[in-house]
Parts: structure tokens; C-alpha cells; sequence
């Protein structure tokens, strides 16, 4: 049998410095032309390395975990939601949660590399299967049907990409060794929505848990125009109401919390997770253990059976007070004394002083231990290991609600964002406002969509990005994306830096 061997390209150094091993997936680096893929294992297996692909990975130069380092933290560090303070000489790592923080980032941010490292890592394991595809022996009506799928995650990084980078390469073949130049904006954008569009009709129509079926597809679309005069100057609202309608088979679940258990996979409001399992060897899912003081273990169980905390991120300041006492989404945060379970007294810190987790910050270069609200969103129980198995939540059925109230209230009729906002305040126990308009969608979006890492786009859509907030002045227009990495433009001088940065 003849062994195609693939050698390593110059595009993967171009893009992300170089590739990393993903040590949950069998390596696909010898192709069998003309025999492989022949069979449904053979195919799932080649998918599968895709979607494993969105939970991210660690190496010697980044940590791209969309769940939390630096993929989640840039994100939610750069929005006016979370913060990293640093706590005496714990979490100030080089100054990059500061400046992230400030908006004072540059292309060595360690973050923003992360960030790129995590989209173009993905596309790349894509590009490779799609080659692997079109060397198999299927016909090509069986090979349609995977294409759109695989092309379907891959626009999903490209989104990615073009919501935090703007003007990025677009790269589809593998074979091509080529150094590869910008692409603009619109560009991008254009790519997305094509690729999507043309997916759309051989993606499964009914609900398939973890995969691009056609009701992620419709919701990507919308979030694209949602966003659209964000990113390209056109606004597209009646656009994004069109792709909502045409998301079927979701729905709000009674319980808000219900999306967000270790078993979460039963949730009727999920469109898009990316599934964890730490028993087979999944990694990077470990946000839960970076948030809560070094203490916290004392709180789960009498005995401390819980996992060590980082006590690293945390709410920003005003944030907890911006949600009612009535708010059942309050509880997604953890604020007040926290309790030893074995004593039953407050937990007492090496300082003397009680860990009670506080609202305030009043020093975010020098914060204490038990200042900042702590995210408490995903469920935490007793005997939970480092690494957790919920299900990452990427789209659930509230955001389209939401989008459509957004649309109506931008469009100039808010009477029909009612019924969507209706569900939404209902369930979370809150009174629906008497008038829709946009600064309460911006305080809902937050209430909503707290520390699911969405923030920064909101706030880049509201105009509120550019305004002055706790810890940072006014944000020049070019901070709406970040810088393209100095690593990768080393290695690549086809690529031109975004404007506004050196």
C-alpha cells in the first residue's frame, strides 16, 4: 500500500510560530491515498480531530484554551466584565493582564498570541483533513457532506479571528507552502458568510449535541450580523432576525443554571458546547480552578475534597451591583464570608484577616487575596480534579433571543423585542422594563451572558469598548482589534501589522 508522507509546510511557521501536538487525537500525518476514508470509523475519526480541535491546547509557547488561558481571559479581561488584578507578586506575569486591562496591549502580549495560536492551530488541523478527505477513495457526493461540516467549524475560527483581528490571512489549501499576505477585513467577513451560507444545505437539519448542524450555522450567521457594522461598517440587523427565526428546536430552560451543570449535555437551550471529559484525557478546561482563593477547598466539603484554586480572576468592580438581589443570575458570582465547612466559621487567610470576597478592589496592581467577586457560574462540587467535564457553552438559545430583541430595539420598533425579553427576565425572576431600549440590552447582555467570554464584542458594538471604566481611560477605535503578533510577523513578512500599533 503507497504512504503519502506530508511534509511540514512553511505556512503552519508563518501563521503560529509552529504547530503543536494535540496529545487527545491520533496524528494524521500519513495519508493512505486512496483507501483511507473509506469507512464511516475512518471518517468519524478524521471529523473528530476537528472538533477536538476547538478545546484548544498547551505548549511550550502558549496556552490556547478557549475556556480560559489566555483565550477566555484576553476576551473577558479586555471587556469591562472581568479583571485579573495582581496579588502581591501572584498574577502579574510580565504585566499582560495589566496592560489587557488598561488597553495599553502590544503585539508581545503573551495573550494575544494565545488568541491567534488557538484559531490558526484549528484551521490548520482542518486544512489537513479536507486533504485527507480529497485523497480518499469516497465519491464526491459522499464527500459534500463532511466538507460542509469541516468548513463549518473552520468558519467558525475565522469569526473568531475576524471579530479579534480584523485583517488576517485566509488560508484553505494545505498543499500551499506559500507565505500568505492579509487579508482585509471584508474579506474576511465575505469568506465567513460564504462559507456558511454554502454549508448550510448538506449540514444535518435536526439537533445533533456538539456538532455544526444547520442551527449553529443560522446562529453564526447571526452573530455575524449582528456584528456587522462593527466589523465592516454595514449594518445587517434584519439580516440577523431572518437567521434567528430559522433556529429550531431550542428552547430556555426552566432552570438558568441548568446549561452550566458538570452534566450538562441535556440542556434544551445548547446549540453549540465543545464536550470535556476528563477521564478520557481532555484538558484546558479548568477556568473553575483558576477563580476562587487557595482556600476555597475548605468551603466544598468538611474534609477540603476539592481542587487547589488559583485565585487569579474575578469580577470587575460594579459589576456584581449591576444584577438585582433578585436576579437568580446572581448567583453565577460568589461574594460575602465564605465558610469552612469542618468549623463553620469564616475561613481566616495567612494575612489574619477573613476571606470574605469583596466587590471592591481598591488596588488593582496590589489587590488582597479576598478582594474581587469570584465566577461561579459553572456548577462546583466536592472531588472535582483540576480539570472539569462540564460542556463548554458556546451559543445557547438565550443569545437568540437576545439578538432578535437587539435588532427590533436597533430597527426602531422595541414593542417587538417584548416577547423575546420576556423570556429572558422571566426566568431570571427580573421585571421586564416598561420601555426596550439599547442601555438596558447593554446591562442585560451582561446579566445574561456573564463570564461566557462575549463581552468584548458587546461592548465593541455598544460603543461602550471606547469609554472610560474602572482601571482604563478612553480607548483609541483601533483598539476594536488586537495587534497581529510580533512572533508571527517575524516569520511571516508578507503580513502587515494593524493599524494603530507598531
Amino acid at each position: 500500500m503507497k504512504i503519502k508522507i506530508i511534509a511540514a509546510i512553511v505556512i503552519a511557521s508563518s501563521l503560529f510560530t509552529y504547530s503543536c501536538t494535540d496529545l487527545d487525537e491520533e496524528l494524521y500525518d500519513r495519508v493512505e491515498d486512496g483507501d483511507f476514508g473509506q469507512t464511516p470509523g475512518e471518517i468519524q475519526a478524521l471529523v473528530g480531530g476537528a472538533y477536538s480541535s476547538l478545546r484548544g491546547f498547551g505548549d511550550a509557547i502558549s496556552n490556547s484554551y478557549p475556556t480560559c488561558e489566555y483565550v477566555f481571559f484576553l476576551n473577558e479581561v479586555a471587556s469591562d466584565e472581568a479583571t485579573i488584578p495582581t496579588r502581591g507578586t501572584d498574577w502579574y506575569d510580565g504585566g499582560q493582564y495589566q496592560d489587557a486591562q488598561r488597553h495599553m496591549w502590544n503585539a508581545d502580549n503573551r495573550m494575544i498570541l494565545s488568541s491567534w495560536r488557538y484559531c490558526y492551530t484549528g484551521i490548520a488541523k482542518i486544512n489537513s483533513i479536507i486533504y485527507q478527505i480529497d485523497k480518499s477513495g469516497l465519491s464526491d457526493e459522499a464527500k459534500a457532506p463532511i466538507y460542509a461540516e469541516l468548513k463549518s467549524i473552520r468558519a467558525y475560527y475565522y469569526y473568531n479571528l475576524l471579530d479579534m483581528f480584523g485583517n488576517v490571512p485566509i488560508v484553505t489549501n494545505f498543499e500551499d507552502q506559500g507565505l500568505p499576505s492579509n487579508s482585509s477585513r471584508q474579506e474576511v467577513y465575505d469568506f465567513v458568510e460564504s462559507e456558511l451560507l454554502e454549508a448550510l444545505p448538506l449540514l444535518p437539519a435536526n439537533k445533533v449535541y456538539s456538532k455544526f448542524t444547520q442551527s449553529v450555522a443560522y446562529s453564526l450567521l447571526a452573530r455575524l450580523y449582528l456584528n456587522s457594522e462593527a466589523f465592516v461598517g454595514v449594518p445587517r440587523w434584519v439580516d440577523c432576525i431572518e437567521m434567528c427565526q430559522k433556529v429550531t428546536g431550542y428552547s430556555l430552560t426552566t432552570d438558568y443554571f441548568a446549561s452550566f451543570l458538570t452534566e450538562n449535555q441535556t440542556s434544551s437551550e445548547i446549540i453549540l458546547a465543545i464536550p470535556y471529559d476528563s477521564a478520557a484525557g481532555t484538558v484546558g478546561n479548568y477556568l473553575s480552578s483558576m477563580s476562587c482563593h487557595y482556600l476555597h477547598r475548605l468551603t466544598m466539603s468538611p474534609t477540603g475534597d476539592y481542587q487547589w484554586s488559583g485565585n487569579g480572576i474575578c469580577a470587575q468592580p460594579g459589576v456584581y451591583s449591576t444584577f438585582e438581589d433578585v436576579d437568580k443570575r446572581k448567583k453565577a458570582m460568589l461574594q460575602g464570608d465564605q465558610i469552612n465547612m469542618a468549623t463553620g466559621n469564616v475561613i481566616v487567610m495567612d494575612s489574619g484577616e477573613p476571606l470574605t470576597y469583596t466587590e471592591e478592589i481598591v488596588n488593582f496592581t496590589n489587590a488582597k487575596q479576598n478582594e474581587g467577586v469570584r465566577l461561579h457560574k459553572y456548577e462546583m462540587k466536592a472531588g472535582e480534579k483540576w480539570e472539569r467535564d462540564h460542556d463548554w457553552v458556546v451559543i445557547r438559545y438565550a443569545e437568540i433571543l437576545m439578538m432578535q430583541a437587539e435588532c427590533y430595539v436597533r430597527l426602531g420598533s422595541p414593542g417587538l423585542a417584548e416577547p423575546f425579553i420576556q423570556q429572558i427576565t422571566s426566568r431570571a425572576g427580573t421585571e421586564m422594563p416598561a420601555v426596550i431600549d439599547l442601555e438596558f440590552l447593554d446591562k442585560e447582555l451582561l446579566r445574561e451572558f456573564i463570564f461566557e467570554g462575549k463581552r468584548r464584542t458587546d461592548n465593541i458594538r455598544f460603543g461602550t469598548f471606547f469609554q472610560p471604566w474602572w482601571e482604563k481611560g478612553t480607548s483609541d477605535p483601533t483598539k476594536a482589534i488586537f495587534p497581529i503578533p510580533a512572533s508571527v510577523l517575524s516569520t511571516n513578512t508578507n503580513l502587515v501589522q494593524n493599524p494603530g500599533y507598531n
